[in-house]
């Protein structure tokens, strides 16, 4: 069986009632997981080099972010304490499994606390070692996305949770994601580390549909994870990769397919998917490396006025 995680991220837009039934309408379409995102305004950095883009010639060599328009936008759409026990006590009511990305290391006993038994770890944070250590210690099973990460990184967090429950899954931090730069080989390597492994989707959805995701669980995906909406596309940042209820009703139906199902599909709906194939091992690309540069750091634990990076070998908690 492949599962299927719905990522809410922030397409609730703050909304409890839109939260409420975005967990409604993942476990009717028969998604495994429904997952938010443990993100609170306070926990982002301020960083000089991102208020402004940063040019040599022609080539940008950081990204422009500016701290406080990005903390207006991330503020309203907060999940506090009581959101995140709605958010879990409808999961149970709908027999949906809840999970939850932690973008700050501070915020793991908070996550803990609620009763959350599975995390999971954003790409970004794949390499962030001393997180993944509280992790291990607090949690049952991590969901691990690999993008924009190198491969010792990769090698090192698998050491570190060796006898430990985890999965990897591939991602390529590009947002849409064109179809051939998925390399989605790439799951093959991951395998070499984590008894299950999977794919992270940001194709955008107008263009791709569900291309990307079918030729993952065609190839071997055991989890497959995508931005899921129950708004218009145009209304929130990750609306253009966001899928909707009845794409994700029919993803759940093509993951149950047997092998030579798929393959008949795959030869009738998907003519793309040798340019999805790629490398099993690449190096990054321009682009992924630009946003490795800004998202890892771009949330912190603040502890007694000092900022600690999830990467940091200091004691947050």
């Amino acid at each position: 069986m492949v599962k299927i995680i719905a990522e809410l991220c922030q397409n609730h837009r703050g909304d409890i009632n839109t939260l409420k039934k975005m967990v409604w309408e993942a476990a009717e379409a028969g998604a495994a997981y429904a997952k938010i995102q443990t993100i609170f305004a306070d926990d982002l950095t301020k960083r000089e080099k991102f208020e402004n883009e940063v040019r040599e010639g022609e080539t940008v060599k950081a990204i422009k972010r500016p701290y406080e328009p990005e903390y207006a936008r991330l503020k309203p759409m907060d999940l506090d304490r009581k959101a995140h026990q709605i958010f879990l006590n409808e999961c149970q009511a709908a027999g949906i499994k809840p999970l939850t990305t932690i973008f700050a290391r501070s915020r793991i006993p908070f996550v803990h606390e609620l009763g959350f038994k599975e995390v999971k770890v954003a790409s970004y944070d794949c390499a962030s070692f001393p997180m993944i250590r509280e992790l291990k210690e607090t949690f049952r099973h991590l969901y691990i996305s690999t993008g924009a990460t190198y491969d010792d990184e990769i090698e090192k967090t698998a050491k570190i949770l060796t006898n430990h429950s985890f999965s990897f899954l591939h991602c390529i931090t590009i947002y849409p994601t064109p179809l051939n730069q998925l390399n989605l080989v790439r799951m093959e390597y991951l395998r070499k580390f984590a008894k299950e492994v999977g794919f992270s989707d940001h194709t955008l959805v107008e263009r791709d549909s569900l291309k990307a995701s079918i030729a993952a669980i065609y190839i071997g995906a055991q989890v497959i994870e995508r931005h899921f909406t129950i708004l218009d596309k145009t209304m929130t940042k990750d609306g253009p990769v966001s899928i909707n209820p009845k794409h994700l009703k029919e993803l759940v139906e093509i993951s149950k397919m047997s092998k030579g199902e798929l393959e008949g599909y795959m030869s009738k709906n998907v003519p793309e998917f040798k340019q999805m194939i790629g490398l099993a091992s690449r190096t990054l690309s321009y682009e992924e490396l630009l946003n490795r540069d800004y998202y890892r750091g771009r949330f912190a634990s603040k502890v007694n006025g000092q900022i600690i990076y999830n990467w940091e070998d200091r004691k947050v908690f």
